[in-house]
């Protein structure tokens, strides 16, 4: 054999080992998880936490915890085109009225460097899922769920994310959007692990909140089994702490919580980021 041909193998092999090494250390790198409902920019009535005073205040919170993935609720368009501006990050989804330009977005993103998009889709929480502003039940509003399917670059593995914002008034049209979603993610993932994320204006004591929990683990709850009486994650620009959550960080038993937080932002100049405390979660597959 040739010095060549040694200084060749030899590279080869060490290329070899160093790709084996890079998959050893992607598959102890956990996935970080947030759920932010931001506070519709369309609402006029908020004084000082108008959107326009928390813009930067709600991307400096998502920045500070530097999610794999985030959901989100109540994006209008100047919302979305804010959440364009995150580095490494890809949104997917429409709004709900039109699925064009009209309405909120429960807007999905992930980091770019660690996945690649494989597909993507939003459906309507109705009884005509795939019919564009389609409403069902006592809903009061037009209800989405936005998903998508990821490999992470590294390893090769995949994962299915979706993320949704279940109505606010319409207790038989939340029951019947969790049921949806129970049903059809595990549909699309097709096996894969599952993860969602999102602002279920439910309770734990709720049914809506059981029928997911038969399929999926709360990555809170698993993490701090007590309940405690300061656990609201919608604070109404008050900061709040006593009350229950109505947004979750849900996943299925292919993944497992290490860490699952409610994040208090203190406010800035008495402006809070949103109405709502971000959730996070970290999971490890």
């Amino acid at each position: 054999m040739t010095k060549l041909m040694i200084v060749a193998a030899i590279a080869i092999i060490s290329a070899g080992c160093n790709s084996h090494s890079v998959s050893k250390v992607s598959s102890r790198v956990p996935l970080r998880i947030m759920s932010f409902n931001l506070r519709t920019s369309g609402a006029t009535n908020d004084g000082v936490n108008v959107w326009p005073n928390r813009k930067e205040l709600c991307l400096a919170t998502i920045r500070a915890f530097a999610p794999d993935f985030l959901g989100t609720q109540e994006v209008m368009a100047d919302q979305h085109a804010a959440l364009a501006t995150l580095p490494d990050m890809q949104m997917v989804g429409v709004p709900r009225e039109d699925g064009i330009s009209k309405g909120e977005w429960s807007a999905l993103l992930f980091r770019t460097s660690r996945f690649e998009l494989l597909s993507s889709g939003t459906f309507w929480l109705s009884e005509t899922p795939e019919v564009i502003g389609s409403k069902s039940w006592d809903t009061a509003l037009t209800r989405i769920c936005t998903w998508a399917k990821l490999r992470e670059r590294s390893t090769g593995r995949e994962i299915l994310c979706a993320n949704t914002h279940f109505d606010h008034r319409g207790v038989l049209a939340r029951e019947n959007s969790a049921k949806l979603l129970a049903a059809r993610l595990p549909q699309l993932a097709g096996g894969l692990p599952i993860i969602l994320i999102g602002d279920f204006n439910s309770t734990e004591t709720t049914y809506a909140y059981q029928v997911l929990t038969k399929s999926f683990a709360d990555s809170y709850r698993d993490l701090h089994p007590q309940i405690s009486p300061d656990e609201a994650t919608f604070h109404a620009f008050t900061g709040r702490m006593a009350g229950s959550r109505i947004d979750f960080i849900l996943h299925t038993p292919q993944l497992r919580a290490t860490d699952a937080q409610i994040l208090r932002t203190p406010p800035t100049n008495g402006v809070f980021p949103s109405d709502h405390y971000p959730i996070t979660a970290i999971l490890r597959w």
